[in-house]
């Protein structure tokens, strides 16, 4: 656990679920204008909550006069970069609640990710994708270090329909 300017990273717990849901669902919305399937990510939240080598989710709070309140995540994949022996982890799910924005909250995450990143001996570098059109988002990750990586990223999607045959 750590704390900056009044914010305290933590690892998420299963009792973080419902705000994790809301706060990806949310994303969603904001970023790509995608309605999610709120059942689909429950239980892809539930999933990754409960085996933290498959997602792994850190939380932002701050204290509040009725208690801490969860104001931001993210959370890390990880890659294996057999070039670089080495695991890459990819960050996701970021997410800053809207009137917490521009108060450090995601500075704390990143903080407290990469300092745990640099003390684990065999991660060798964060990254993360971001929309083409968030560039509030873009400038946030530039100005915490963070440059472009030079790659695009390409996907082919199963999850709106059949898989396709081979």
């Amino acid at each position: 656990m750590s704390a900056l300017h009044g914010v305290t990273v933590r690892d998420a717990l299963l009792a973080d679920r419902p705000v994790i849901v809301e706060y990806n669902r949310l994303l969603a919305l904001e970023t790509e204008q995608k309605q999610l399937d709120l059942e689909s990510l429950d239980r892809g939240v539930a999933m990754a909550l409960s085996d933290p080598d498959r997602l792994r989710y850190w939380v932002a709070e701050v204290s509040e006069p009725t208690g801490p309140r969860v104001v931001g995540q993210t959370a890390i994949t990880r890659e294996w970069s057999d070039w670089r022996n080495g695991w890459i982890w990819w960050l996701q799910s970021v997410y800053v609640d809207a009137e917490h924005r521009g108060r450090g909250v995601f500075r704390a995450l990143f903080g407290h990710l990469r300092a745990e990143a640099l003390a684990t001996p065999d991660v060798i570098g964060v990254r993360l994708y971001v929309e083409n059109a968030n560039h509030r988002a873009q400038r946030t990750y530039e100005a915490l270090g963070m440059k472009p990586g030079g790659y695009s990223v390409l996907e082919e999607l199963w999850i709106h329909g059949p898989r396709p045959s081979r």
